[in-house]
């Protein structure tokens, strides 16, 4: 890439579970007019069989950190946030309950 502008950095983003890459890197430039070159010499030209893809990174939507969107994070009951019950044996709490 190079050959159409000069590369101020890549980032490979790997596979979390595997460390591989992931199949897409992103590509600074230290221009847009080299990045534009860039496009226009290599989206759509093939590399080992399969075809690139190459154009201007857009920014992600940002994720809901939960379900209920409470800015708590991780995943929250759709029911509203109702305690569940107590996993196991109940017979425990009732011994407790007979012994006041």
């Amino acid at each position: 890439m190079s050959g159409v502008g000069e590369v101020v950095d890549v980032y490979l983003p790997a596979d979390r579970a595997t460390g591989r890459p992931r199949g897409f890197a992103f590509v600074e430039f230290s221009s847009e007019d080299e990045a534009e070159k860039a496009i226009e010499e290599f989206d759509g030209k093939e590399m080992e069989g399969r075809p690139l893809r190459v154009n201007i990174a857009a920014e992600r939507a940002p994720r809901i950190p939960s379900f209920n969107n409470d800015g708590g994070g991780g995943f929250k009951s759709p029911r509203g946030g109702r305690p569940s019950r107590p996993k196991g044996s109940r017979r425990g709490l009732r011994g407790k309950k007979r012994s006041l």
